[in-house]
């Protein structure tokens, strides 16, 4: 090797190391950098795929065409009357037990992160017991709380009683639902906002005390919209678990949406389409509070990157794992 190839080789090994000096380009270089990205062969991914088809193919195929389905019922009974009246119960009943489960979960939070002892303990003990215990469970106590308190009384202990009232007269099934949802869920709800309030980096809350801001004004202006981003995502995620967790009321007699279709096949005996006008109607409300809960997630992450301004069905499109995901950062090297 001469002199003069050998100082050419070396040219070319170290000219990609130096800014600003280009590769030497040889011979065949344009068609190399003008050929066809080809993406690696992935055989497994697309017979599983395949697979995956042929199964959903079969399920739909048995949805079709198998009369045992009665889908001709399940069409006749999906409006009637006493179904929309279960159906409109057991929204009123998420919403309610959503509202009021969050608002004593923020204070159960802020107990939990207070520096007093007596508050922080009682609020620990109170996630630890309702956490423990089955909502079910939790129903089937408050529906008897009469067994043990069959009278309420408001007064002064020992000196007068200003009012009295019969305990199996108050709770009533949908009252006790109310009541057994909603503390089984701030329990929940009192961790998702404790969580959120600690993602925010307390340099946050300590440069707007600098600025001679109160305590107030920090929270809902700068530690809440941050924590928002964090608290969001699991809401709605304890949302649909609400709404799908209100069939066990059931159980005590309040006429839910399951409540409803069991009367009904209590009389006819067509359980099978019954119960898939409830599972339809479950299926269609949390698809409703997915897609809603996507916008929400997407408004709150502005300025973090998390939608790279992409739409929903983009998004959705980009995570259809058959299909996979297109290698767009490669096509910007040719």
């Amino acid at each position: 090797m001469t002199a003069d190839v050998e100082a050419q080789v070396a040219q070319d090994a170290t000219a990609g190391d130096v800014p600003g000096v280009p590769l030497v380009h040889r011979a065949g270089d344009a068609e190399l950098l003008a050929a066809r990205l080809v993406p690696r062969r992935k055989p497994g991914q697309w017979i599983s795929a395949a697979i995956v088809l042929v199964v959903v193919a079969l399920v739909i195929r048995s949805l079709v065409t198998n009369p045992r389905y009665q889908w001709d019922v399940v069409r006749h009974f999906f409006l009637r009357p006493s179904i929309l009246e279960g159906l409109l119960l057991t929204l009123w009943l998420t919403a309610a037990v959503l509202v009021v489960s969050y608002v004593i979960g923020i204070g159960l939070a802020v107990m939990r992160l207070s520096g007093n002892p007596v508050l922080k303990t009682v609020s620990f003990v109170y996630v630890w017991l309702f956490r423990s215990v089955p909502p079910l469970v939790q129903l089937l106590f408050w529906f008897e709380l009469a067994s043990l308190y069959p009278r309420l009384s408001l007064g002064i202990p020992g000196v007068k009683t200003f009012a009295t009232v019969d305990t199996a007269h108050l709770f009533t099934a949908l009252l006790a639902a109310f009541v057994g949802l909603t503390f089984d869920m701030a329990a929940f709800s009192s961790e998702i906002v404790r969580g959120g309030l600690l993602s925010v980096e307390p340099g946050q809350t300590e440069a707007a005390k600098a600025l001679g801001l109160g305590k107030g004004r920090i929270f809902r202006r700068i530690v809440l919209p941050q924590a928002m981003p964090a608290i969001i995502p699991a809401s709605g995620n304890l949302l649909i678990g609400l709404l799908k967790a209100t069939s066990i009321v059931s159980v005590i007699a309040v006429h839910d949406l399951l409540q409803s279709v069991k009367l009904i096949y209590a009389q006819n005996y067509l359980i099978i389409p019954l119960l898939l006008v409830a599972t339809i109607w479950y299926i269609v409300l949390t698809t409703i509070l997915s897609i809603g809960q996507y916008f929400v997630e997407r408004h709150y992450a502005r300025g973090k990157g998390g939608s790279s301004g992409r739409g929903f069905w983009q998004v959705a499109r980009g995570n259809v794992p058959l299909f996979g995901r297109t290698r767009q950062d490669l096509a910007g090297i040719a």
